[in-house]
């Protein structure tokens, strides 16, 4: 059976309830990012007669692309074009709106204080709102059926940038980034959207088979996602860590999610493949090998073809040791033979003057 704890669809309502309010308050002073809208659609105009529009209307922007949705997400570049955009209402020969980006604009962070325990919501917001806090919300937990409040706040701030601490009252808070659990759909058990918007079917959450609920489940635990030994709940499913780390990449970085998703994947090991086996390349180069002294001239003339030899350029090659000659043995590799097998007088009558030569080594003269 699947354990009581905070449910992800009760943090989309909270984090529907605050995109409704956003909506509606007015531009802040502190928005960077907005949302250019227009009644009919970006498509059929000039995407340059577009950017020159917005160029003249409030100068170059740091950033302009195409939404999904088909609107254009903004981020201008100072506070006097945000102040510019509050008036805008055409450009060029088209309509349009601009609304500030429902969550870029905000940003949340986390406080502990042990001291704020007792003290209402309201109460910290309403002596916290020249902090920019716009929304507080208590984390709790549930034991032995019970709902707990906690020493934890998460504090909703009207800045895009978090800021690294908190005065409440006399009171130095520290602020961590807050970040959610991965939102998971209790029909399907997939991530990334919640029940209410489900079109798979229902999934059981302990042993993965479709069409019966988990409350009376005894099967082997199996996971949706993973295919592991597990339930699809479970805080160790690869897929959940991975989730998690991709809404904190989002989330930091203030990027979207299939920006965040791709940047995890590119510094995520493939699995099953070490980077030994990434880096292992074998290397080939072209050799050609002739012998133009021993070749006739009618085998030189003709084309040879090359011939493809592998080489690791990895692997050291390492000479061979040099090994001293004895006297003997260089005598011997000299065409000389012995004085003891041949004789002096034989040697010197076999030589003449201009045959005679002078070989000197580092400790006496040697006459050959």
């Amino acid at each position: 059976m699947e354990p009581i704890r905070k449910s992800p669809s009760v943090e989309q309502q909270i984090e529907i309830l605050h995109t409704s309010n956003t909506q509606q308050q007015e531009f802040s002073d502190s928005a960077r990012f907005f949302v250019l809208k227009t009644p009919n659609t970006f498509s059929t105009v000039s995407p340059f007669l577009i950017e020159k529009a917005i160029t003249s209307s409030i100068g170059p922007v740091k950033t302009i692309r195409k939404m999904r949705s088909g609107d254009l997400f903004l981020e201008v570049a100072s506070a006097k074009q945000s102040s510019a955009l509050r008036t805008l209402r055409k450009m060029a020969h088209i309509d349009v709106t601009i609304v500030p980006h429902n969550t870029l604009n905000y940003s949340r962070g986390v406080i502990s204080a042990a001291d704020l325990l007792n003290v209402s919501t309201e109460e910290i917001k309403e002596n916290m709102v020249d902090q920019k806090v716009c929304e507080v919300r208590r984390i709790t937990i549930r034991r032995d059926g019970q709902v707990l409040n906690t020493k934890h706040l998460i504090l909703t701030f009207s800045t895009p940038e978090l800021p690294q601490s908190v005065k409440a009252a006399y009171l130095h808070c520290p602020v961590r980034p807050y970040i959610p659990n991965p939102l998971r759909c209790f029909q399907c058990q997939r991530f990334g959207h919640s029940k209410t918007v489900c079109r798979g079917q229902p999934t059981c959450s302990r042993c993965a088979e479709v069409g019966h609920d988990s409350a009376d489940c005894k099967a082997k635990e199996r996971c949706v996602n993973c295919k592991g030994d597990h339930s699809s709940f479970s805080r160790s499913c690869p897929t959940w860590i991975l989730e998690k780390e991709i809404t904190a990449v989002k989330i930091k970085n203030k990027l979207s999610y299939p920006e965040a998703r791709r940047v995890v994947s590119l510094r995520t090991p493939v699995s099953g493949k070490s980077y030994a086996s990434a880096a292992n390349k074998t290397y080939h180069t072209i050799a050609i090998q002739v012998d133009a002294s021993t070749a006739p001239k009618s085998a030189q003339s003709e084309s040879v073809q090359p011939k493809s030899i592998a080489v690791d350029t990895r692997k050291t090659v390492s000479t061979p040791p040099t090994v001293k000659k004895t006297r003997k043995t260089r005598i011997k590799d000299s065409g000389v033979q012995s004085h003891k097998k041949k004789g002096r007088t034989s040697l010197k009558n076999s030589m003449t003057w201009e045959t005679m030569s002078w070989t000197f080594t580092p400790h006496k003269a040697m006459r050959v």
